[in-house]
C-alpha cells in the first residue's frame, strides 16, 4: 500500500546524501584535528588553535569531537588564554557531557585560579559521573579550601572505604587534619598514605610541615633532609623555606665587635670601658652586636621599646648579678631602654646603643657579663620570639 505523498526511493536518496555529508564532515574535521596536534607538537599554538576550532566546529557529532575541544583548551593553556580554555572545556563537557576527564581539567583551571565553589561544582559533577577515587580526592581539596570540613571528610572516607589500599584516601584526611589543626592525626594519616606508596613524596612534605606546625624544627629538618637523600629537592627546598617561615626567631650570639665588653667580670670599673668615663658623672654611648638566625621585622627590632636592659636576676649558678653577692654601693645603673637599635638585613644583626654614666664619685663599678638584653618583637613573618632564646648575658650567652 502506497502511503500518499511518501516517496521510499527519495527518502532513501535523502538518507544516503546526508550520510555521505556526515562522514564528508567527519573527515574534514578529523584532517582539522591532525593538522591542529602537529601544530601543537611544533609549538605553532595559535595554528593549532584554528585548526582545533575547525575539528570542534566541523566534527560536533562525532566520536572525537571532544577530544578535539581538550586539544583546544591545551593549545588556548599554552598561549595562556585562560578565558577561552575555560570556554573550550565546557564545550567539551556539552559535547559529552558524560567525560568526567573534562569536568576534572576544568575544575583544576578553576582551582588554580582559587575560585574553589566552581571547582567544587565541576568535581562533583565529575564524580556524580564517574565516582573514582581521584574525583572524590580533587572534590574533598575544593571543600577544604571553601571551609566545608564535614563534606570533605566525607569523601575521604568514602575513599579509604571503598579504596582502602588508595593512598590518596589518607593523604586527602591528612590534609583536611592539619587544616584543621590536628596535626598529630593528620602525621598518622601521611604515614598511612606513606606504608601504602613509599614513592608518594607529598606524604613525606606534608610530615614534615606537620612537624614545625607542632614546634617539632628537628624532626621537620630530617625530613627535609630525607626529600633530599631521595633526589626530591624541591620538595626540600619548599620544605625548608616553610621550617624558617615558621621556626621561632631566636638571638644566636654577641659578636665580638661590640664595643660593650660583655666578657669582663664583677667589680669592673666604670673607667674600663672608657677613658671618658673617668670623669665624674660622664657618659658614654657602647653597643651591642645581637646576631638573630632569621630576617626580623625592621620597625620591630628598631624600636627601643621592645628591648630591656637590666641586671640578671638568673637563678643558677653564677647566673645572677654581681654572681649574687650583695651590690657595692658604687654599681652604676644602667637605662632599660636603649637609645637606639639598627638592623643589618645582610647580617641578621642587631646593633643595640645604650648609654652607660660614670657616678659622681668616678669610682663607678659594673657587671657587663651580667648585663642581660631582651627581645621582645617579632620576625618579619610576624611570629613572636622564642622565649627560649631572646635574652642575652655574657655570662650563659643566648638563653
Amino acid at each position: 500500500m502506497k502511503i500518499s505523498g511518501y516517496d521510499p526511493f527519495f527518502a532513501d536518496s535523502l538518507f544516503s546524501a546526508m550520510l555521505t555529508r556526515s562522514n564528508g564532515l567527519e573527515g574534514l574535521a578529523n584532517a582539522a584535528l591532525q593538522r591542529g596536534i602537529d601544530a601543537y607538537v611544533q609549538k605553532d599554538y595559535e595554528r593549532a588553535v584554528a585548526d582545533f576550532k575547525r575539528a570542534v566546529g566541523l566534527g560536533r557529532g562525532s566520536a572525537f569531537a571532544a577530544d578535539a575541544a581538550q586539544f583546544l583548551a591545551m593549545a588556548y593553556l599554552a598561549l595562556d588564554d585562560r578565558e577561552n580554555a575555560v570556554k573550550a572545556y565546557r564545550s567539551g563537557i556539552q559535547i559529552d557531557p558524560y567525560r568526567d576527564d573534562l569536568r576534572v581539567k576544568l575544575g583544576n583551571l578553576y582551582f588554580a585560579d582559587k575560585n574553589y565553589e566552581e571547582a567544587a561544582g565541576q568535581y562533583a559533577e565529575a564524580v556524580r559521573v564517574n565516582p573514582t577515587a581521584p574525583n572524590r580526592y580533587a572534590l574533598g581539596q575544593a571543600l577544604i579550601e571553601l571551609g566545608r570540613y564535614a563534606e570533605a571528610e566525607a569523601q575521604y572516607n568514602e575513599i579509604q572505604r571503598i579504596s582502602p589500599q588508595e593512598a590518596g584516601g589518607y593523604l586527602g584526611m591528612g590534609l583536611l587534619l592539619r587544616r584543621k589543626g590536628e596535626h598529630t592525626a593528620a602525621i598518622l594519616q601521611f604515614e598511612r598514605a606513606l606504608a601504602l606508596d613509599g614513592s608518594l613524596h607529598e606524604a613525606r612534605l606534608q610530615i614534615g610541615f606537620s612537624r614545625a606546625d607542632l614546634g617539632e624544627i628537628g624532626e621537620a629538618t630530617e625530613m627535609a633532609r630525607n626529600l633530599e637523600r631521595l633526589g626530591q629537592d624541591g620538595l626540600a627546598a619548599t620544605l625548608k623555606d616553610y621550617i624558617y617561615r615558621v621556626d621561632p626567631p631566636r638571638m644566636v650570639l654577641a659578636l665580638s665587635g661590640s664595643t660593650f665588653p660583655f666578657p669582663m667580670g664583677r667589680g669592673t670599673p666604670v673607667i674600663a670601658l672608657g677613658s671618658y668615663l673617668a670623669q665624674p658623672n660622664a657618659s658614654k654611648t657602647l653597643s651591642i652586636q645581637i646576631a638573630f638566625n632569621k630576617q626580623m621585622d625592621r620597625a620591630a627590632i628598631e624600636n627601643p621599646a621592645n628591648w630591656r636592659i637590666g641586671r640578671a636576676a638568673g637563678e643558677g649558678p653564677g647566673q645572677a648579678y654581681n654572681f649574687g653577692l650583695p651590690v657595692p654601693a658604687t654599681e652604676v645603673t644602667l637605662s632599660p631602654l636603649p637609645t637606639a637599635v639598627t638592623w643589618d638585613d645582610k647580617n641578621l644583626t642587631a646593633t643595640v646603643y645604650f648609654t652607660v654614666t660614670q657616678n659622681a664619685s668616678a669610682n663607678g663599678t659594673i657587671d657587663p657579663a651580667h648585663i642581660e638584653f631582651r627581645f621582645f618583637g617579632k620576625d618579619r613573618y610576624g611570629l613572636t620570639m622564642n622565649p627560649r632564646y631572646n635574652q642575652f648575658t655574657g655570662f650563659r650567652g643566648v638563653y
